[in-house]
C-alpha cells in the first residue's frame, strides 16, 4: 500500500509514543493505531488518541485524513511528469541484439541458445595433435577417435568391435612368456573367428603379491622380514601360474564320452604328420569321474582296423610309471570333433614346454636359422634322463620310438620327460619290427637329440647335414660328451656285438653320479621350504578354529557361549595376539609376534603370558599350556553340535 508524502520529523510531531505521561495528549493520535491498527496500552496507560477518526491537533494537516488509506495517491518522487516516463539507457529493442562475441571469433563458432546444454553423443574424443597413432587394437590406419566422428559413441567394453583384432594376433600358447594372445588357439576344429576369439584371457593378480623386499642391511642379525616366513617369491608365482593353467577352459571345443573342459595346448595352426603320419591335436580336459586333469593327444581322421593290437599294446604300457616318461592311462575312438579320431590319454604337466620350444624358438618363425648352443651341464643332465627312460623302458621289452624335440617336455628346470609314448605302437603295429631293431634306432634318435641341441641346428637342417662332420664340430665339449655321442650313433660295437642302453650307462657313470647329487640337492632344497609351509599351515588351522569359537553367541540351550567360562579367555588371547597397540595407541601389526603366539600355542608350552580385558577390570596370568586345553575343550564343544567332520 503506498502512502502520502510526509516529513519524518512531521510524524513524530504528530504522532505520540504511547508511553508518554504528564503531558495533555487527549488530541495526539497514537503512533501504536497509525502502524499497527491498535494499541495494547490504550486502556491502560496511554494517554493518547486512539480514534483514527477524530482530528489530530497541530499545524500540519498530515493527520486530517486516514494515515494509510488504500485511497491514497500513488508516490510519484518530486520532479517527475506522470504523463510521460523517462526515457531508459538500453531500449526495448535490446533483447533481440545477437550474443558477445569476442574479438578474433568467427561467426561459424558460435551456438544457437538452445543448444547450449551439454550432448555427450556430439562430442568428439580427444585426440593428440599430430599423432596418427591408433590404440585400438587391430587398426593403424585410423587416428584415435575417428571412429567417433559420425556422432555416436562405442561402446569401449563391446568384444564385437575386438574380435577380428584378436583373430589377426599370434594364437594362444599358455607356456609362452606372454599368453594374452588369444585368439584361435590351436585346434583344426574350430577357426580363429570362433566363439573363443572374442573372449579375453583374464591374467591371475599374483603380480599384486610380489614382496618388495626390505633393505637388508637396516635389519639386525636376528630380524626377519615378512616374506621370510613364506616361500620365495619366484617359487610361489611359479606354483600360481601352473594352479592358474589348470583352471583355462576354451568355449566351443566339444566334451567327451568320459573328459570336459577341453582347452587347446598346441601353439600353432600349423598341421604337421612327420611324427605319427596322421594330424595330431593336444588338449588338456578334466576327467568326469575322478576331476582330475589330463592331456588328450588327438590323432585326426585314424579308424581303428585292428582293436586287439590296441588292447595288447594299452597293456603293456599302462604299467609303465617312471619319472622320466608321461605316463600313458587309457585311449580311445571319438567321432565328436566331427572325424574318426583316436585319441590317448597322458597325464598333465601345467606349464611344461618341448625342447623345440625351449632351445629353438624363434619370434619370426624362421627354422633355417642356427641357435645358441646349450651349456654343457645342462646337456649332461639331459643325456642322463633320457638314458635313464631308454633303460627302463627297454628292460620292459619296449621302446620309446617318439624321441623327438617336439615331444620331449621340459617340465620343471632342467627337468624333461618323454611324452607321445605308445602312439607309434598302435599307428604301426601291422609292420611288425623287431623290439631289438626298435631299441637300435631309439639310440640313434637319442644321439640326434642331443646333437641338435649341442650344434644350435634344427632337425631339418641336421638331416641334410653330414652327422659325422656336426660331431667334429664339437670341440668346446668335452671329449667324454663327444665319445658319448659317438658311441649312440655306432649301432655295432668294433666286437660285433649291438650296442644297449646298458652299455651307454656304464660308459657315463661319472655324470650319473653327479646328476644324482643334484637331484638330491634340489630334493633338500624343496623338503625345506615344505617344512616352513606347514608350520604355516598349522597356524592358518589353529586361527580358523579360533576364528570359529570367538563371537559366536548361544550355542544349544547355552546363551552367549562365547563370552563365557573358557571362551572368554581364548577372546582375551585374541586380543593380545591380534589388536595388540603400542604406546600411542596405534595399532602393532608385528607379524613375528603373531606367528611366535600362534606357534606357542599349537604346542602347548608352559611359558606365561598376562592377558588383560579391554576395560583393564580383569586380567589372567596363564600358560600357553592352559590357554592349549581350554581351546581344545571349546573346539569339541562346538563340533558336539556341528554335522561337519571339523578341521
Amino acid at each position: 500500500m503506498a502512502a502520502s508524502r510526509y516529513n519524518s520529523n512531521d510524524l513524530r510531531r504528530q504522532v505520540g509514543s504511547p508511553r508518554s505521561k504528564g503531558r495533555d495528549t487527549k488530541d495526539t493520535l497514537c503512533r501504536n493505531v497509525v502502524i499497527y491498527g491498535h494499541c495494547r496500552y490504550m486502556d491502560t496507560t496511554c494517554n493518547f488518541n486512539h480514534d483514527q477518526n477524530k482530528p489530530a491537533s497541530g499545524p500540519s494537516d498530515f493527520l486530517s485524513k486516514k494515515s494509510f488509506n488504500a485511497d491514497s495517491p500513488s508516490f510519484t518522487p518530486s520532479g517527475q511528469n506522470l504523463g510521460q516516463a523517462k526515457k531508459t539507457t538500453l531500449s526495448s529493442q535490446a533483447a533481440n541484439a545477437a550474443p558477445f562475441t569476442p574479438r578474433g571469433v568467427t561467426a561459424s563458432t558460435q551456438q544457437n541458445a538452445d543448444l547450449t546444454m551439454f550432448n555427450p553423443a556430439g562430442a568428439r574424443e580427444f585426440t593428440p595433435s599430430g599423432n596418427t597413432q591408433n590404440y585400438e587394437l587391430g587398426n593403424s590406419n585410423m587416428g584415435n577417435g575417428a571412429a567417433q566422428d559420425n556422432g555416436v559413441f562405442s561402446d569401449p567394453f563391446a568384444m564385437n568391435s575386438m574380435a577380428p583384432a584378436l583373430a589377426n594376433n599370434a594364437p594362444f600358447n599358455p607356456y609362452a612368456g606372454d599368453p594374452s594372445a588369444v585368439s584361435g588357439a590351436g585346434a583344426g576344429f574350430y577357426s580363429s573367428g570362433g566363439a573363443y576369439a572374442s573372449v579375453p584371457m583374464q591374467q591371475p593378480n599374483y603380480h599384486l603379491y610380489q614382496p618388495y623386499d626390505a633393505y637388508r642391511g637396516e635389519l639386525q642379525p636376528w630380524q626377519r622380514s615378512t616374506y621370510d616366513y613364506f616361500i620365495p617369491a619366484a617359487m610361489r608365482e611359479e606354483i600360481q601360474k601352473k594352479m592358474f593353467a589348470t583352471q583355462h577352459t576354451m568355449p566351443g571345443l566339444p566334451k567327451l564320452e568320459n573328459y570336459h573342459s577341453l582347452f587347446s595346448l598346441d601353439t600353432s595352426h600349423r598341421k604337421n604328420t612327420a611324427c605319427f603320419g596322421y594330424h595330431s591335436w593336444v588338449y588338456k580336459a578334466q576327467k568326469v569321474t575322478t576331476g582330475l586333469h589330463y592331456v588328450l593327444r588327438r590323432l585326426e581322421g585314424y579308424r581303428l582296423s585292428n582293436d586287439q593290437s590296441v588292447m595288447s599294446v594299452m597293456r603293456d604300457w599302462k604299467n609303465v610309471r617312471h619319472e622320466n616318461i608321461v605316463s600313458f592311462h587309457e585311449t580311445f575312438t571319438s567321432q565328436n570333433f566331427g572325424d574318426s579320431s583316436l585319441i590317448f590319454v597322458y597325464d598333465w604337466h601345467p606349464l611344461a614346454k618341448t625342447l623345440a620350444e625351449q632351445h629353438f624358438s624363434s619370434p619370426l618363425g624362421n627354422n633355417r636359422q642356427r641357435y645358441p648352443a646349450v651349456p654343457e651341464g645342462i646337456l649332461w643332465s639331459y643325456v642322463c634322463q633320457i638314458a635313464s627312460a631308454l633303460y627302463y623302458l627297454h628292460n620292459k621289452n619296449l621302446a620309446a620310438r617318439c624321441l623327438d624335440l617336439s615331444k620331449i617336455l621340459v617340465t620343471e628346470k632342467s627337468r624333461i620327460r618323454l611324452g607321445s609314448c605308445a602312439i607309434l605302437d598302435v599307428v604301426q603295429y601291422d609292420h611288425n619290427l623287431p623290439i631289438q631293431e626298435l631299441q637300435g634306432e631309439d639310440l640313434v634318435k637319442f644321439a640326434k637329440v642331443i646333437l641338435c641341441l649341442a650344434t644350435g641346428m634344427p632337425p631339418n637342417l641336421l638331416q641334410s647335414s653330414n652327422t659325422k662332420a656336426a660331431l667334429d664340430s664339437l670341440v668346446k665339449y668335452s671329449r667324454s660328451l663327444r665319445d658319448a655321442l659317438q658311441f649312440l650313433l655306432s649301432p655295432v660295437a668294433p666286437n660285433g656285438q649291438p650296442h644297449t642302453i646298458a652299455h651307454f650307462l656304464t660308459m657315463i657313470a661319472p655324470q650319473l653320479a653327479q646328476q644324482a647329487n643334484n637331484t638330491l640337492r634340489e630334493n633338500d632344497e624343496q623338503q625345506y621350504w615344505l617344512a616352513r609351509e606347514i608350520e604355516n599351515g598349522r597356524i592358518a588351522r589353529n586361527v580358523m578354529k579360533l576364528s570359529a569359537i570367538l563371537e559366536r553367541g548361544d550355542l544349544g540351550s547355552q546363551s552367549n557361549w562365547s563370552e563365557v567360562g573358557d571362551r572368554f579367555q581364548l577372546k582375551l588371547f585374541r586380543d593380545y595376539v591380534f589388536h595388540r597397540v603400542d604406546a600411542s595407541g596405534k595399532p602393532d601389526l608385528g607379524l613375528g609376534h603373531m606367528l611366535s603366539c600362534m606357534s606357542k600355542l599349537d604346542a602347548g608350552v608352559d611359558e606365561q603370558i598376562m592377558l588383560t580385558s579391554r576395560d583393564n577390570e580383569t586380567v589372567f596370568v596363564i600358560t600357553y599350556r592352559e590357554l592349549r586345553g581350554m581351546f581344545e575343550r571349546a573346539f569339541n564343544e562346538l563340533m558336539k553340535f556341528s554335522k561337519s567332520p571339523g578341521l
